[in-house]
């Protein structure tokens, strides 16, 4: 996959944790349904506007602490790597949806 592919992605810093936030390029700005009379719309300010390689995508995953992913086409990569696994994802609006966490003691 290159940059043309379609994963957009930030990454939000705040202490020591590392959020990386990253969905399909074409959600962006769409308001997806998440109850009756409700929606959420993906944000730019939170999954960025900028679209990242394949590459660029995975070594910020393996940087984060924890990471919101939305998107058929991330999370396939994600999958693929071996971040999500069989059962680790739902839909948000529809949409595949799953979010990582990095528990430390």
């Amino acid at each position: 996959m290159a940059a043309a592919d379609g994963i957009v992605m930030r990454v939000h810093r705040v202490r020591a944790e590392i959020v990386v936030a990253a969905c399909d390029a074409e959600l962006v700005g769409r308001e997806l349904p998440i109850g009756p009379g409700h929606a959420t719309k993906v944000s730019p300010q939170f999954y960025g506007e900028r679209q990242v390689s394949l590459e660029e995508f995975l070594w910020a995953l393996e940087q984060a602490t924890s990471a919101n992913l939305l998107g058929p086409r991330v999370l396939r990569a994600a999958e693929e790597a071996g971040y999500v696994g069989a059962g680790g994802s739902g839909t948000l609006g529809g949409v595949p949806h799953a979010m990582i966490f990095s528990m430390s003691h």
